[in-house]
């Protein structure tokens, strides 16, 4: 091995395995503390760095931890102005680790994706430093504050991998794809736009080539996705949440509804609690139920949220809702009357 390529491969074990950040500055701190007079140089081959990393790591610790450091032209190091007692503190309130944890609890909806290694790395690295700062543990925070999803569904780590790619590098995308009441498969070409996670569920939204518009798809539906050499232009004025803006999920129509439904006081509170849409407007009203207005551009989504509330809803407009609604409780009468 030739000594320029043993100072390469120096520099990549140096790289995979240096030393934290806090690490680092606690052992410049210990130097500077003995008067051992440290430079850059010597420092950075002590800890496996470079030497502009150990020229950060001091500005940080006289800029932005305040301690007196300067530079000893005559012995060749830093040193300390005034005495320093001990290493300060980096202090991190409740409302940080609390956000961390939460940020923590959302890598959760990533599990089986491309996206979790990488994540996951940076994260522990992120936390891996306050935990020289603070004292507590992760299962401290777990046993008392917790995410909860219902119906999470399983992600298939290569077709994620080809889906997600395709969006990123802007690929027509060919897969086969199974639609809720079809018994077979269809060979779909798309232009992916967006991936997108909601209700713990992923979905693509992109430009159908063989149907000639934008639609909505289940990843778990989708099987031997393969990107294809076909590079397109993602139009300039495409924007997820203006393509969603009129939906009550994630399936937009070209349709206009102004809906109308009215609470009973304790539906009336709960949904009070919450941002359903944004269009969502609340009136509370004298005998204690609340009526919401919403302007949606499909009903589905909708309808099988207002009977997820039962009799403590009832829809006011617009009559096509209301008919959808009628004819769902009738298929339900017949479906379990008939059987009394």
């Amino acid at each position: 091995m030739t000594q320029r390529t043993q100072v390469r491969a120096g520099k990549q074990l140096a790289g995979r395995f240096s030393r934290p950040p806090l690490e680092r500055m606690v052992r410049l701190h210990d130097r500077l503390k003995a008067g051992a007079f440290p430079n850059c140089r010597k420092l950075a081959l002590e800890l496996e760095v470079s030497a502009k990393t150990i020229q950060r790591d001091i500005d940080f610790m006289r800029d932005r931890l305040g301690l007196p450091i300067e530079y000893d032209q005559n012995q060749f190091g830093f040193y300390y102005t005034e005495p320093v007692a001990s290493f300060p503190n980096i202090e991190v309130s409740q409302g940080e680790i609390m956000a961390l944890f939460v940020a923590r609890k959302a890598l959760e909806q990533y599990r089986g994706t491309s996206f979790e290694r990488s994540l996951r790395t940076a994260f522990e690295k992120i936390s891996d430093s306050l935990r020289d700062k603070v004292d507590f543990q992760w299962g401290d925070v777990d046993s008392v504050i917790s995410f909860r999803g219902l119906g999470s569904s399983a992600s298939d780590i290569d077709l994620f991998e080809n889906v997600s790619k395709a969006v990123i590098e802007s690929r027509e995308i060919e897969f086969e794809y199974k639609k809720p009441k079809s018994a077979d498969y269809e060979v779909r070409r798309v232009r992916p736009y967006h991936l997108g996670c909601v209700s713990e569920m992923w979905y693509l939204f992109g430009f159908d080539l063989g149907r000639e518009q934008m639609r909505t798809f289940v990843l778990q539906r989708m099987r031997g996705a393969r990107r294809t050499g076909v590079r397109f232009h993602r139009p300039a004025d495409f924007s997820i949440t203006k393509h969603l803006s009129d939906s009550f999920g994630v399936f937009s129509a070209q349709g206009r509804y102004a809906v109308r439904i009215r609470f009973d006081a304790l539906a009336g509170q709960l949904v009070s609690e919450r941002q359903w849409h944004g269009s969502q407007k609340i009136k509370r009203l004298p005998s204690g139920e609340v009526e919401m207005r919403l302007e949606l551009g499909s009903l589905e989504e909708v309808e099988r949220w207002i009977l997820s509330w039962g009799k403590r809803a009832q829809v006011l407009e617009p009559k096509e809702l209301i008919e959808r609604i009628r004819a769902t409780l009738r298929l339900l009468n017949e479906t379990y009357l008939n059987r009394l």
